[in-house]
């Protein structure tokens, strides 16, 4: 298990890229490889939207990672109180969402690569866990 604490800056976010690609290697999931690719999309994905959209002044993010023998687990912990991740991203069928957007789109590609995610409440303290799973073969 891997656990750091971060502050809710681009600064963050990016370290938070680095640090999950970092430990994928150490636990020997080759830097470059399709599944450390994968995780560090997810972690981005997730630690954007902890510091663009669940921002709390003075109050970190946490990332966690969890290498299980069946999955690997990410979560994105932030100390903000409601259980959205994000405001609801456009969907394909969404014919009024501007295409060009360059937001707005992050749980739809968390939503693709994971095998499953979800939000659930933080313990202890307040605010919300975004995690998202990767089946291992």
């Amino acid at each position: 298990m891997f656990f750091q604490q971060l502050s809710t800056t681009r600064r963050g976010a990016r370290l938070a890229r680095h640090l999950a690609t970092h430990q994928l290697d150490v636990w020997g999931i080759r830097f470059g490889s399709e599944l450390s690719d994968t995780v560090a999309l997810i972690v981005a994905e997730l630690s954007s939207n902890a510091v663009l959209h669940a921002r709390v002044p003075g109050r970190d993010f946490a990332l966690r990672l969890e290498h299980r023998t069946d999955a690997l687990r990410i979560e994105v912990a932030d100390a903000r109180g409601d259980r959205s991740p994000v405001a609801a991203a456009p969907t394909t069928t969404d014919t009024t969402a501007d295409h060009d957007h360059d937001h707005g789109r992050g749980l739809v590609i968390v939503d693709a690569l994971a095998s499953r995610w979800g939000v659930t409440d933080r313990r202890p303290g307040p605010g919300k866990v975004v995690w998202a799973e990767i089946d291992l073969p």
